[in-house]
């Protein structure tokens, strides 16, 4: 078969896959992304604290960030530790990366220096007490001295130095249920807090028991050896960088490439193999097409300003795959007040359904026409592809009102990424209508393939070359 009847006998097909309507959103919304075999949390702070506060629940909380994946991978004791924890939080972006890489996605970054004073802080509101076990002599105390201040009405019901303190195990844990905390903070770094509390966490009257690293060493200050300038910045990294060069530089660069590559294979043996060379490939190509195309954004970015005053790019909120909506770029070819001068224009459509298209549209700028003529604005969409929002080959992106107003089929091309390029772009675009637009949608997600995707491609050139549909 050539490559053009494959496209015409894909083209013609109908596939409505089983989907929900778009995915849920809000604040409460609370998933899981299985990374490295563990569900780490995808929600936002507030959620995560909503539900560990919930009454009546007992949870044992764990962070993961890359240091403890390397960790994992070499420790059983505290692999079987992070499995058995009742909520494991990603902290960093190693985390979000390796998300990306199985094409998920880490809703908020909830590392311990943020997420904990967001926790005490809702303690503080409902009067619960926090116990504080850890680091050396006198750190756990500093340590509670800070966030009494950072919080006013915290309730700190008692401190005991973690190193010596834990290895008198049945002692400690009388003194600490004897304070009758909701809340006990464990920060004898990793793996020794989290194996501890996986032995000992069921013996605690506390609700909520979580490891938090070295938080209590940064909110005492432990910084006597950093420069000023670090010590009145208060930043955990910096604290850091200054304290350890040579363990942070194997620790963040030999480390963190160590833990990529454990990311890469487990995103490769953990989901479709297919799709991890696709996303492979759209990172490749994305990368290298940006790195070329840099000094021509250069040279459309000044004709596109000269011409109108404005931003150089276009952000607009669309609907990506599973229902989830994003920021797209595009290079900004209409003047500044186009959206506002949209709805006066929707009977002037040349373009059947609920998409809006006109050929001689008012608000497109000179430079515009022309970006528009051979595809260029839609170049900025290299970045969403980067980020995973987007891909190379695709659906193209809807509108929010647009997918509001979709009939229950078309909302079947919704289970894939948009795209930069796909069968409705190299058919005639705009010329083509409504209906027709889904029927290919809908075929392309039935039939996609690596060999379809790379057909797509070499057929947008000729497509951007023509023009045809594009205005």
């Amino acid at each position: 078969m050539t490559y053009m009847n494959q496209i015409e006998a894909v083209a013609p097909a109908i596939f409505t896959p089983d989907m929900p309507h778009a995915a849920q959103t809000g604040e409460d919304r609370f998933d899981h992304v299985r990374l490295f075999g563990l569900p780490v949390v995808s929600a936002t702070t507030g959620a995560v604290i909503r539900r560990l506060l919930v009454p009546g629940r007992a949870s044992r909380v764990a962070f993961l960030n890359a240091h403890c994946a390397n960790v994992m991978s070499r420790d059983a004791a505290y692999r079987d530790a992070l499995c058995s924890a009742d909520m494991i939080l990603p902290d960093g972006i190693g985390v979000e990366l390796a998300a990306r890489m199985r094409g998920e996605e880490i809703r908020e970054n909830l590392n311990g220096t943020d997420f904990v004073p967001a926790l005490l802080a809702e303690a503080a509101r409902r009067g619960l007490g926090v116990y504080l076990l850890g680091g050396r002599p006198g750190v756990a105390e500093r340590a509670a001295r800070s966030l009494c201040l950072a919080t006013p009405g915290l309730r700190v019901v008692g401190t005991c130095d973690g190193f010596e303190g834990a290895a008198r195990t049945s002692r400690v844990l009388s003194r600490i249920n004897a304070a009758r905390p909701d809340i006990v903070l464990v920060a004898m770094g990793v793996p020794r807090q989290d194996v501890w509390l996986a032995r000992n966490a069921r013996h605690l009257d506390a609700r909520i028991t979580l490891g938090v690293g070295a938080l209590f060493d940064f909110l005492a200050g432990e910084v006597r050896r950093a420069p000023r300038l670090v010590r009145k910045a208060r930043s955990e990294w910096l604290w850091r960088l200054a304290m350890e060069p040579r363990r942070m530089a194997g620790r963040y660069l030999l480390g963190n490439a160590s833990f990529l590559l454990r990311a890469a294979a487990d995103a490769f043996h953990s989901r479709d193999r297919l799709a991890v060379a696709r996303r492979a490939i759209d990172v490749i190509l994305s990368s290298l097409a940006l790195l070329s195309l840099m000094p021509l954004f250069l040279l459309l970015a000044a004709a596109i300003r000269l011409e109108s005053p404005g931003p150089v790019l276009f952000r607009q909120t669309r609907i990506g795959r599973d229902g989830r909506p994003f920021t797209m770029l595009k290079f900004r070819s209409m003047y500044s007040d186009a959206e506002v001068r949209r709805a006066a224009l929707l009977s002037q459509s040349d373009r059947e359904g609920v998409c809006f298209k006109a050929r001689n549209d008012p608000r497109i700028t000179r430079v515009g026409r022309f970006l528009r003529r051979y595809s260029i604005d839609e170049m900025p969409q290299i970045l969403n592809v980067l980020r995973g929002e987007m891909a190379i080959v695709g659906p193209r992106p809807a509108l929010p009102e647009e997918v509001a107003a979709y009939p229950e089929r078309a909302l079947g091309r919704l289970a894939v990424k948009p795209g930069l390029t796909g069968i409705w772009q190299v058919s005639g675009r705009a010329e083509i209508g409504f209906d027709k637009m889904i029927d290919m949608d809908l075929a392309y997600v039935n039939a996609r393939s690596i060999l379809l995707d790379i057909v797509l491609v070499f057929m947008t050139f000729r497509a951007v070359v023509g023009g045809r549909g594009a205005y």
